[in-house]
């Protein structure tokens, strides 16, 4: 495995590590668990005794931290619990680390000093707990050959260890670091097997170590003596001695605590550390808030924003001036109350659990009552605040926008926060009403129909023909003007909460038109499925047949079936555009048509035995709508008429049970205003017959399922 952290054996507290910075890597080394870091000071001359020119912080010794993958092959860096403060790493000098001119490393005092010991990449097997290093070269080709150091690295003596050679596939030292005996293990070709080379040193060595081959070290960090608090003193072999440690030696550490220093502690929890090496609260941490559920009359810990390192054994000197005290808990008014949703969000979900979180940053939390109000006529009071620590939950019956408010009171005042939240449900369906014709140039009201008809907040996106900005409006109506005849389009997206819908309607344009509502023979009621299709079939037909029976141009001519029972319709008759500047020949062809009907010479036949006959509903003095701009005075009329009518209606609809014969109008009007309400099930649509086609209907949803009672009627 490989990595860029290194934990360096035999001295607790020491490690080194790679840091990448605007990719540039570089090697640091620290001896009090990470809290002070340094880079690494270069060798001062190469293996050939020539001068190393290289200064810090611009050049440094940087190193290879990868531990081997396989256990008979040594990684690019080895230190032994055996052997403290030796260390031998690959890496290479300069401004950072480089993977070209790798050369072999070694430190005899935990990394203060570093000495190149081969300018190629070599396994390196500790024998004799340190006190001898065997070191074979990293290559592909075969060797017969391998170096041994008995001071630490200083001088490495050739030895031959295979008259024929080998490639080497790994070391094996006997267990224990002790050992003087490695077995080297590789094969003499690609095809052979496995060759195994057994090395006996002990002949090399004529003695045992006595008291006199060893020596004190004193662990330090350029100079300074005392690591992690205590002060340690290893025995060492002399790096002249040529002698045999054995088993029976074991590493021998003496240490005596220091004084505490600065460099001691590091910062606690919510400070960092500023470039004149002080520690100061972090910009999002509040020292006081550790005091928040603090009670009167208790303790707490303040820290002093230091703690000492972990490990650390230094005693006395500063110790009291960074070590966090025991203090009384403060009195006082509540401050820095807070009040958030558990998901941190500003919306919720109809019908579901919304859980709030109240917290105090200042104040005696034990001693101070929380009241909440939801802001829908419903509140809850605590005595204190840690028992709503784990939130307060509550569920939202309506739609709408709540003022929440969460106040926190003592002996000593109070203090309150508001938080608005909107409490939204999802949009299922939406319905854009608008009328099937239009004058030009005059005013349309067009109204965008929900369902639920309370979803929250809503934004309205209107557009019209190819227009490329949209109105956007908060209302789910809005007025327009179309200023060219001809078929245009509408489209209404709704956005609420995460959903966009949208429907879209297309609207005749025309200087004029007159309209008039027909009725059928009750015998079509039996057969009406109340179906889109089935209505765009009956609108053909009905066109048809009063193009036969009156010979009115069917360009002229728009016959749409409305929804719903008992069947109903509408016939709009649109101008011709043969005649001079557009004006209407006077009521000719509408008394024609309303003639015709009258008399019942408008039938169709809907199915074997079944004739259906189709007449004018006359319902007003003025049942003929006319949007000519020739009837000023009879237009004010004919307004008046259909307000009168239209109250007449409204109490005919609500008293429609208790009256007998009630008349097919008024039944028509109530569908229709039914009509306007879309069914979650089967939204409903009307169907509407086009002039341009006379024997074929328009089938494009958008002319379908529109209020006819909001289109103009004229001055």
């Amino acid at each position: 495995s490989s990595g860029l952290y290194e934990n360096v054996a035999g001295i607790k507290g020491m490690f080194l590590a790679n840091k990448k910075t605007d990719n540039v890597v570089k090697t640091y080394i620290t001896y009090n668990r990470g809290r002070d870091w340094r880079l690494l000071q270069a060798p001062t001359a190469d293996l050939r005794g020539n001068s190393i020119r290289c200064e810090l912080p611009y050049c440094s010794l940087h190193l290879h931290l990868h531990v081997s993958a396989n256990p008979y092959t040594s990684g690019n860096i080895e230190s032994k619990d055996s052997a403290p403060g030796i260390i031998v790493a690959s890496g290479s000098i300069g401004a950072e680390l480089t993977t070209s001119n790798v050369s072999m490393f070694i430190t005899s005092d935990a990394g203060n000093t570093w000495r190149q010991i081969f300018d190629e990449e070599y396994s390196v097997l500790y024998l004799d707990q340190g006190g001898a290093l065997v070191a074979i070269r990293h290559t592909p080709l075969p060797i017969r050959h391998l170096w041994m150091s008995f001071d630490e690295g200083r001088q490495w003596n050739k030895y031959s260890f295979t008259m024929s050679p080998l490639f080497v596939d790994g070391l094996l030292g006997e267990p224990g670091e002790e050992t003087l005996i490695m077995t080297i293990f590789g094969h003499v070709s690609h095809r052979s097997e496995w060759q195994l080379v057994k090395i006996d040193f002990r002949s090399i060595f004529n003695r045992r170590c006595t008291e006199g081959d060893y020596q004190t070290w004193h662990l330090h960090n350029r100079g300074e003596p005392c690591i992690m608090g205590v002060k340690r003193i290893y025995r060492k072999l002399k790096p002249i001695a040529r002698c045999v440690m054995g088993k029976t030696y074991s590493v021998t550490m003496t240490s005596a605590p220091c004084d505490c220093t600065e460099a001691d502690f590091e910062c606690d929890y919510g400070y960092e550390r500023r470039s004149d090496g002080k520690c100061t609260p972090a910009f999002w941490f509040l020292p006081s808030s550790m005091s928040r559920s603090c009670t009167t009359g208790t303790t707490f810990i303040n820290s002093t924003g230091y703690r000492k390192v972990v490990s650390n054994n230094c005693t006395a000197g500063v110790i009291a001036e960074y070590t966090a005290r025991r203090q009384h808990c403060p009195t006082q008014a509540p401050k820095g109350l807070h009040l958030v949703t558990s998901e941190g969000k500003l919306t919720a979900t109809l019908g579901t659990n919304v859980t709030f979180l109240v917290f105090l940053e200042e104040g005696d939390g034990a001693r101070t009552s929380i009241m909440v109000d939801f802001g829908d006529g419903h509140a809850l009071t605590y005595s204190n605040v840690s028992s709503i620590e784990d939130g307060v939950k509550h569920v939202y019956k309506a739609v709408g926008i709540y003022r929440v408010s969460a106040t926190g009171e003592n002996r000593l005042g109070s203090e309150s926060v508001v938080l608005y939240l909107h409490v939204t449900c999802q949009l299922e369906y939406i319905h854009l009403s608008a009328p099937f014709v239009a004058v030009k140039s005059k005013e349309v009201n067009l109204t965008a129909v929900l369902w639920p008809s309370q979803v929250g907040t809503v934004t309205y996106i209107w557009w019209f023909g190819n227009n490329t900005e949209p109105i956007i409006t908060l209302e789910g109506s809005v007025a327009c003007t179309f200023s060219r005849e001809g078929v245009n389009t509408v489209t209404v997206q709704v956005s609420a909460g995460n959903a966009i819908l949208q429907d879209r309607k297309t609207i005749a344009v025309h200087e004029y038109f007159r309209s008039h509502l027909l009725a059928f023979s009750s015998n079509l009621d039996d057969h009406n499925p109340d179906v889109a299709e089935w209505r765009l079939d009956v609108s053909r037909v009905i066109k048809n047949s009063m193009v036969k029976a009156t010979g009115v141009s069917p360009e002229l001519l728009l016959v749409t079936v409305l929804p719903a029972l008992p069947t109903a319709a509408e016939f709009f008759l649109l101008p011709d555009k043969g005649l001079t500047e557009g004006k209407p020949e006077k009521n000719s062809l509408s008394e024609i048509l309303l003639s015709a009907l009258n008399q019942n010479l408008v039938q169709f036949t809907l199915r074997p035995g079944v004739q259906v006959t189709v007449y004018a509903a006359h319902l007003s003095a003025a049942p003929l709508v006319d949007t000519s701009e020739n009837h000023s005075g009879s237009a004010m009329l004919m307004l008046l008429s259909v307000v009168v009518l239209g109250l007449a209606i409204f109490v005919v609809y609500k008293f429609k049970r208790k009256i007998p014969g009630l008349n097919v109008y008024a039944q028509m009007q109530n569908e229709k205003e039914q009509e306007m309400i879309p069914s979650p099930v089967s939204p409903t649509e009307s169907t509407l017959v086009s002039p341009n086609t006379p024997m074929e209907l328009v089938t494009s949803p958008e002319l379908m399922d529109t209020d006819l009672n909001t289109r103009p009627i004229g001055k």
